[in-house]
């Protein structure tokens, strides 16, 4: 029997982590309808992903990963991942989304939580991790959607002690195994905006425009601009570039759409103009990159 889709964005939950800040933007729990496009977030937000049913591939830093029940993966900053689920078998995914916020960008200086401190450090120097679950973690994130839908008494606290635990066992696994990647650069980002700005390029990548976006984060285009640079190093133009070439490698890769389609698919007005773009972004054309990684 499928379980009903959970989508948790409106409580307020931070956690006081080493040197961090833990501030959680959401909570999910829902089947795959489709395939989740390569995307990254800004720079200090880490995805946490458990797969508790199904099967899928994981695409992280131009790397595939199978996708089993018991797959436990954290994406972090600047890290280009996607999800493709098995059509006969789709997965289902827990996903926590939050920000890592260091102390010392806070007023008041550092945070005062030292317990945490070895572990602190192991989530900011590891950006990307995947394995397989060894610390029973599919019960704790039972708890945790229990406690946040059901909303019994001294549910607030009960969640925010579970999902500390969920994040701490999730980190342990890193000791187990050797970072993946390098160390990513991490910086703060308001969260009401975050959401907005990161949404905006996962899904109107076609037609977002700088003026829409600035209106929707109650910004000028000039201090949305300037906010787009400081926490992407790109502009607003090179970002939304970035998301359609994404969309674009993926639906070469993953479909047998005509180059025409995709073009179409992510928004530009000509099959000229797209060829144009994604041999200036790729270094070669279409057709050379759907052959070259076939």
């Amino acid at each position: 029997m499928r379980l009903p889709s959970v989508d948790i964005d409106n409580i307020d939950i931070k956690l006081e982590f080493g040197d961090l800040l833990l501030n959680v933007l959401f909570i999910k729990f829902g089947y795959f309808q489709g395939s989740v496009r390569q995307h990254s977030h800004s720079r200090h937000s880490y995805e946490l992903h458990y797969i508790p049913y199904g099967q899928g591939i994981l695409i992280a830093e131009g790397k595939r990963y199978s996708l089993t029940p018991g797959s436990l993966f954290m994406t972090g900053p600047d890290i280009t991942h996607g999800q493709i689920p098995d059509p006969a078998n789709p997965m289902a995914e827990y996903c926590i989304f939050f920000e890592a916020i260091p102390g010392d960008t806070q007023p008041g200086g550092k945070y005062s939580d030292r317990r945490n401190k070895l572990l602190s450090e192991l989530l900011q120097s590891t950006p990307f991790w995947i394995g397989p679950d060894k610390e029973n973690m599919l019960v704790l994130f039972e708890m945790l959607v229990e406690e946040l839908t059901l909303r019994r008494i001294g549910f607030y606290q009960a969640a925010k002690n579970v999902l500390e635990t969920i994040i701490i066992r999730a980190v342990r696994h890193y000791e187990e195994y050797k970072p993946c990647l390098e160390e990513a650069p991490l910086k703060t980002l308001n969260d009401s905006r975050l959401l907005t700005i990161e949404n905006c390029f996962l899904y109107e990548y076609q037609t977002i425009t700088l003026g829409t976006l600035a209106d929707r984060i109650a910004l000028s285009t000039r201090q949305t601009e300037r906010t787009i640079q400081k926490h992407y190093g790109l502009s607003f133009k090179d970002k939304k570039l970035q998301s359609r070439m994404e969309v674009a490698s993926q639906l070469l890769l993953s479909t047998g759409l005509s180059i025409s389609s995709i073009a179409a698919q992510t928004g530009f007005s000509t099959i000229e103009h797209f060829s144009q773009a994604f041999k200036q972004y790729f270094g070669i054309t279409a057709t050379q990159y759907r052959n070259q990684k076939a």
